[in-house]
């Protein structure tokens, strides 16, 4: 298998990557941007199809206003100006997905510009500026397969022709693969809080190109860029362009001149190849759509969409850091979601503590529902669950030990925390006389590691917080267990 480009960190460091991003974003609605064809993924080849989707003679596209409601959302949750008047163009080329020999987009007039997207780097927080959001439509989808004893052949779906998309141009303020990498991740976020898409890569929801190019240090010209497409995961983006640069200044420092091209991301051998020359690139053709009068949004629309968004990740994290008084770490685990947002504030409302909530979900829930393979909706504990384990360790009436065994035991069972604590019935121990009990019998049990103590080899008190745990069978507060033990050591 081909491994990445190498050079050495002295050369690597001499070069300076230049990388925009193009993302295509599939919108939620139910139906697609031109025709009343069903928008769901995952129906048999070529039966959500109409005239209008294969592009028949005389067929008229009618513009969904769904579609031009998520968009407008999306452009105001990445901070854009919405323009008033957008024109749909027809961006001419020809391939099997693509019957009309047409896609209906956006060129000169799009729908919104000048946005960004703050990420976080090393040294802080840095704004990514966003060229431009604007709308059109998916085109097909080619399937490339074979069949025993045959020649390999490519079939053409085409329900996936005419689903609404928004296209966002990234400005090529991105400097490193782990930018790029944060700059999708918090797209994504913002997206998905908005409601406007699924942002499901493996389902085609969500695409993204790269944009690449390498110059030295200080140089205020870009360099030639190349383009990487097919790429499925914002792990393998980072991945291609971490190659891609390496690639590119390896063919610089050799003498030779970087070619302007499309490249395809090869997963499995970790390197791009050369997919087309610039030479072969398309002209599109583009003019004005005929068909579909200029998209005019009104500042009450805007206004309207504006008003509808909910509070969105990053406001979010801010609010809870200091509502709930837990760390940004938490924060950002506990917004990786709306849903999951919304539920964790659901259950601190109620409990007594809520930095003890979100502790035991980054300890004790996350970790076993990764280990399980499930997703938070599928968790056999519900939040309601998370808050009452939270107020029981607050109230002192169970060990972390408990809590790990009925969460363990809620797991196995697929039963929620409640109707477990309730059948186990576990109680932690912190009665003053009867832990000194405990600790009376321990130290009287080991007089050789009391004399240890006594000689100055004050860690041996350990050794009896353990004795005493297992003589209560690891219900007795660990808190006064230390205390208690140490008290009649020193006594």
């Amino acid at each position: 298998m081909a491994t990445a480009a190498i050079v050495s960190p002295e050369i690597l460091a001499k070069y300076e990557p230049v990388i925009g991003l193009e993302v295509h974003v599939q919108l939620l609605t139910a139906t697609k941007a031109f025709c009343g064809c069903v928008n769901k993924f995952g129906a048999p080849p070529n039966t959500n199809i109409c005239p209008v989707c294969l592009g028949l003679p005389g067929a008229l596209p009618v513009l969904n206003e769904k579609a031009v409601e998520f968009a407008t959302s999306a452009a105001l949750a990445l901070h854009c100006t919405v323009n008033e008047t957008s024109i749909f163009a027809r961006k001419n080329y020809f391939y099997p997905d693509l019957p009309k020999g047409y896609q209906i987009s956006q060129f000169d007039k799009p729908l919104a510009e000048h946005g960004y997207i703050d990420v976080p780097t090393p040294n802080g927080m840095k704004r990514i500026g966003i060229t431009r959001l604007h709308m059109e439509e998916d085109a097909g989808k080619s399937l490339h397969d074979g069949l025993p004893d045959s020649a390999k052949f490519t079939s053409v779906d085409l329900n996936r022709c005419g689903t609404p998309l928004i296209e966002i141009v990234s400005e090529p303020d991105i400097r490193t693969p782990d930018e790029a990498y944060e700059y999708l991740t918090r797209l994504k976020e913002i997206l998905f809080y908005t409601g406007v898409s699924d942002c499901n890569m493996e389902e085609g929801s969500l695409r993204c190109d790269a944009n690449v190019s390498v110059r030295l240090r200080g140089a205020e010209k870009f360099g030639t860029k190349a383009e990487v497409k097919n790429v499925n995961s914002f792990r393998y983006i980072r991945a291609a362009l971490e190659y891609e640069i390496e690639r590119q200044i390896e063919v610089i420092e050799s003498g030779q001149r970087v070619v302007q091209e499309t490249r395809l991301w090869n997963a499995g051998e970790g390197r791009t190849y050369s997919m087309r020359s610039k030479e072969q690139a398309h002209d599109y053709r583009y003019f004005p759509e005929p068909d579909l009068p200029p998209l005019v949004v009104s500042a009450a629309f805007r206004q309207q969409r504006a008003d509808e968004l909910p509070e969105l990740p990053e406001a979010r994290r801010a609010r809870m850091v200091a509502q709930y008084e837990i760390s940004e770490q938490d924060a950002q685990t506990l917004t990786a979601t709306r849903a999951f947002a919304d539920q964790f504030e659901a259950a601190a409302k109620t409990a007594k503590s809520p930095k003890r909530v979100a502790n035991l979900i980054q300890s004790e829930l996350t970790s076993r529902l990764k280990a399980a393979g499930l997703e938070l909706e599928q968790s056999p504990i519900s939040m309601a669950g998370i808050a009452q384990a939270a107020d029981l360790a607050e109230e002192g009436k169970l060990s972390s030990k408990q809590l790990k065994q009925l969460f363990d035991i809620s797991f196995e069972k697929g039963e929620d925390f409640g109707v477990v604590y309730e059948r186990e019935k576990p109680e932690q121990i912190s009665d003053t006389s009867a832990i000194e009990k405990f600790v009376e019998e321990a130290i009287a049990a080991n007089p050789k590691q009391v004399e240890q103590y006594r000689a100055g080899k004050k860690t041996v008190a350990a050794f009896f917080v353990g004795q005493v745990m297992r003589l209560s069978k690891g219900q007795a507060n660990p808190g006064l267990v230390n205390e208690l033990v140490v008290k009649k050591l020193d006594a």
